[in-house]
């Protein structure tokens, strides 16, 4: 059985104060993956950064802690939440998915480099077959170690690179949907 997981998909993470970032589109994606996943009354994880510093957008009761209105948590879906960007750390996410017999996951959320790759690598080595679903993700532009300013293209690509076949398979979102209709 296959869960998808939407991380960190907070009102914090929209709009321009959040950061330059690519794929406008991310959000319509994840939508159409919860829609049919929905559809198909398969497992729906949804996994929310609580912060642990005190006025940061993410601090329990801020309005950017809360779900962005269209990829909200129904009433029987699981809700995660997290302090630190690997959804499966300190969360019981991993024994929720066992008790459930869940084998597989799908991953789509914010942000590819930081939350949604620490978890991918999490879930990969704890032996879930692993999906990144790359359209239904984005990062942030960012400068580099080396200190050179990449874009949030560059950042997006190399996290998906870094995950690809070791840790998860890459995937898009209109190949997974097909993939439920088998």
């Amino acid at each position: 059985m296959r869960a998808l997981i939407i991380i960190d998909m907070q009102q914090g993470m929209a709009g321009p104060a959040a950061g330059v970032r690519n794929n406008p589109d991310a959000e319509r994606h994840i939508a159409a993956l919860l829609d049919a996943w929905r559809a198909a009354g398969a497992p729906v994880v949804h996994v929310r950064h609580m912060s642990r510093t005190p006025g940061s957008p993410f601090w329990p009761g801020q309005p950017g802690a809360e779900f962005q209105p269209r990829l909200a948590p129904l009433a029987h879906e699981h809700v995660v939440e997290k302090n630190v960007p690997d959804c499966f750390v300190n969360s019981g996410l991993e024994r929720w998915l066992r008790v459930r017999g869940i084998d597989a996951v799908v991953l789509a959320g914010v942000s590819t480099n930081n939350s949604v790759e620490a978890s991918a690598r999490s879930a990969g080595n704890l032996g879930f077959a692993t999906q990144v679903v790359a359209d239904a993700c984005y990062a942030y532009a960012k400068t580099d170690y080396a200190g050179v300013p990449r874009s949030a293209d560059d950042v997006h690509w190399m996290a998906l690179s870094n995950l690809d076949g070791e840790y998860a398979a890459i995937v898009d979102t209109a190949g997974l949907l097909a993939t439920l209709e088998d």
